[in-house]
């Protein structure tokens, strides 16, 4: 019996509901909070992450309302932005 996609995925979601800080951002789906990126690697793309952040006065990313990174439905697109984020660097190298 072939698994299906869904049950291929298991890996894309991830909760850890012990942790102190759970849930790091208020949300009203706490089923679907998603903590595999608990520290976000989108942030060093600044404006082009694509979450909900704001810039405070003095010019830092403050990133607490967003939830982008922390939807169940939302890894894949989180893996694109990474693959962007590995591409700025490599071209970063090869000056």
């Amino acid at each position: 019996m072939a698994k299906s996609k869904k049950d291929t995925e298991n890996y894309k979601f991830f909760q850890h509901r012990d942790c102190e800080y759970f849930p790091c951002h208020a949300t009203k789906d706490i089923e679907n909070f998603n903590c595999i990126f608990c520290y976000c690697p989108l942030y060093a793309l600044g404006r082009n992450c694509g979450g909900g952040f704001k810039y405070t006065d003095k010019g830092v990313k403050n990133c607490e309302a967003c939830l982008f990174p922390h939807k169940r439905e939302n890894y894949d697109a989180v893996i694109e932005k990474v693959m962007l984020l590995i591409d700025q660097v490599r071209e970063q190298g090869e000056d």
